[in-house]
């Protein structure tokens, strides 16, 4: 009995150590509210890889009126202007869970998105509810660019 004792208490010391690595920098993440994920982020990576040239997706929200702004051309040729508004869910299991809905009566997010590693550094992760393997990466940036606003007046004129 004291030997399977002794053997426990090993195990835990081993399991505790190997994960106390005092060597690995913590990243400190934010909670994922309207204030944090207000501002324009750009979607960097899909499905772990960057985008093809050529396409993208900005996206704008604004905290105080829960809405959002994007332009994107990621599953269209043209670009597109897309506005509405967001909402954020805490699931007891999933964590924070992001959903929306589309100006103009164009209903729902195909998607509500679990929202992981905000971070300080300005950056996070989105993975669909409903399929783990649809996982969007996002970084905080400045501005979305000119020519972009402009590409999507031009095709919403045409």
């Amino acid at each position: 009995m004291k030997n399977i004792f002794n053997l426990m208490a090993l195990f835990a010391f081993l399991c505790c150590f190997s994960a106390c690595n005092d060597d690995e920098a913590v990243i400190p993440t934010l909670a994922v509210t309207p204030a944090n994920l207000n501002g324009t982020w750009e979607l960097s990576e899909w499905n772990g890889q960057p985008l093809a040239e050529g396409t993208y997706c900005y996206v704008t929200f604004d905290r105080k009126e829960q809405t959002f702004e994007m332009y994107q051309k990621f599953d269209s040729m043209y670009a597109r202007h897309i506005t509405g508004g967001f909402s954020i869910e805490e699931d007891p299991y999933l964590g924070s869970v992001i959903g929306g809905v589309y100006d103009y009566g164009n209903g729902d997010w195909n998607n509500k998105y679990i929202v992981t590693d905000l971070l300080e550094t300005g950056s996070m992760i989105w993975t669909a509810k409903d399929n783990e393997n649809d996982v969007n990466k996002y970084v905080r940036c400045e501005t979305i660019p000119e020519g972009i606003i402009a590409e999507a007046k031009v095709d919403k004129d045409e």
